[in-house]
């Protein structure tokens, strides 16, 4: 079987895989890669989520890629603004003609002999198989199960004579107007919905078991859009960066160190918009502290104005069974529906639920440590996009294939070909932490034990700080003796400069 071979592989074309591709065709011109993309088209979450109104919870100063400014008008932006956005970059840096569309990873296998990835993949039918090979392997492939999204056991859902959707797989003809709609779920994407459903459909109801905390922000950005009139959009962009990460940092920590008055701000603010009338207390004062899980965005009050109309409204209950015509709660009440929509969460995944081997011996990531939140305890040559939980998600896909770049730049220079990170001495006996810390979302809590540990020092941690990151990514020498570099067919281990 004919193997096509690269310095390195990207796995996965969406935000993160076109983002690293534009990074390394800057910062490392002379490697050749390819991008593998299990669909046939590129753009990640932003092509594969087509339900009504879908946008970033984020600005886009600070999801946009570090160099490539955010110059529409919109600071928080519909799904094909990003998707154009993605598309743009990809055109600009010349990388679609690196993509392999329908091209699924299901097995990547290291051998230290020859310092050489050989990743396996399959068209979507399953019926053909094809074999690449790199040096270097970059995870972008997500944290979710693109096939289907979660959905919980509902007992009686047979007897329901509506249409039932998963937001991950919105139908294109589906036709809500004039009809009872129930949502399910109190995250990002109920909270998109009720809005937009509520604008044609008879009634959107949002039923949760628990409330979530929801902050208004502006669609548009006064500040960044002054800015770009008197500067240039590069200047304009980077000082908007920088303000919304200091923004964003702040009332995080504020959130860890002084959560009950974070609390009492949001909740207080939330009572400006919907008044003293509605029921806070049960329908949106969570039992957690802020930050605990994301905070779900409400642009420009849009959820807030469409109770306020009686277009929507929210229901905080737990669900008996379905019905023939809706949904029986525990209380007793039942919820008359044509249509329910299950906006319950994503299938979180590891690697894309590929599998790994190094040299014959399978990877179990749970039983490895996190190097810097971007590489593995006993894996080489291979690093992973993760963003930040508590931040735009691409302020770390950036930092990572930054990363990526310096090391292979510096390989190069020493003239190793194999990077692996190893326990030091220092090490042994470290206490373990999950890998996502203080952070009580169910998708993650459901499939953290498949993800590596981290210690309680550096290099062994995960920090979803940025600016620590900045310095741990971009400054911090490589010779920290966690890294153990090897020159191609001598098995000797250098020291680093």
């Amino acid at each position: 079987m004919a193997q096509e071979h690269f310095d390195v592989i990207i796995v996965g074309a969406g935000l993160s895989g076109i983002g690293a591709a534009c990074h390394l065709q800057k910062s490392c011109p002379r490697k050749s890669y390819a991008i593998l993309e299990s669909r046939a088209a590129m753009g990640g979450t932003w092509d594969l989520f087509r339900y009504p109104g879908i946008r970033s919870d984020s600005d886009m100063h600070t999801l946009g890629y570090n160099f490539k400014p955010w110059v529409a008008d919109k600071a928080i932006a519909e799904g094909p603004a990003i998707l154009e956005y993605i598309h743009e970059a990809a055109k600009e840096y010349n990388v679609e003609k690196h993509i392999r569309y329908r091209q699924r990873v299901t097995r990547a296998s290291w051998s230290s002999d020859d310092a050489t990835w050989t990743v396996q993949t399959q068209d979507p039918e399953g019926s053909k198989t094809t074999r690449f090979t790199c040096n270097f392997l970059l995870m972008c492939s997500g944290y979710y199960r693109y096939k289907e999204g979660y959905t919980p056991e509902f007992p009686g859902r047979d007897r329901f004579q509506g249409q039932v959707v998963h937001p991950q797989l919105w139908p294109e003809d589906l036709d809500y107007r004039g009809k009872k709609v129930v949502v399910i779920g109190s995250g990002a994407t109920a909270v998109t919905l009720l809005p937009v459903l509520g604008e044609q459909a008879d009634h959107v109801t949002m039923l949760q078991r628990s409330p979530t905390y929801m902050v208004s922000r502006p669609f548009r950005d006064a500040f960044a859009n002054f800015l770009r009139k008197i500067l240039p959009d590069r200047w304009a962009y980077a000082i908007t960066r920088w303000r919304n990460v200091l923004m964003q940092e702040w009332i995080y920590k504020k959130s860890r160190t002084d959560p009950e008055l974070v609390r009492r701000k949001l909740l207080d603010r939330v009572r400006n918009e919907l008044g003293n009338d509605f029921d806070i207390a049960k329908h949106l004062t969570p039992t957690y502290n802020p930050w605990d899980q994301r905070l779900c965005l409400v642009p420009d009050g849009d959820l807030f104005e469409s109770i306020r109309a009686g277009k929507s409204s929210i229901v905080t209950d737990q669900i008996e069974t379905f019905t023939e015509n809706g949904i029986l709660l525990k209380s007793g009440q039942e919820l008359a529906a044509d249509i329910i929509v299950t906006a319950t969460g994503l299938n979180m995944v590891v690697m894309g639920e590929a599998t790994f081997e190094v040299d014959g011996t399978p990877v179990k990531f749970g039983d490895t440590w996190t190097y810097k939140g971007l590489m593995f305890s006993g894996v080489p040559n291979m690093i992973s996009t993760f963003g930040y939980i508590n931040a735009s998600w691409t302020l770390r896909a950036d930092l990572t294939a930054e990363y990526m770049c310096r090391l292979l730049n510096h390989m190069d220079a020493t003239a190793t070909q194999q990077v692996t990170p190893q326990l030091r001495p220092q090490d042994a006996g470290m206490p373990a932490r999950p890998w996502i810390e203080g952070f009580s979302a169910g998708y993650m809590q459901r499939e953290m034990h498949k993800f590596p540990k981290q210690g309680d020092r550096e290099p062994w941690v995960n920090t979803q700080d940025y600016r620590r990151d900045r310095k741990l990514f971009l400054r911090d020498s490589f010779d920290d003796g966690a890294l153990v570099f090897t020159a191609a067919h001598s098995g000797q281990s250098l020291a680093v400069a």
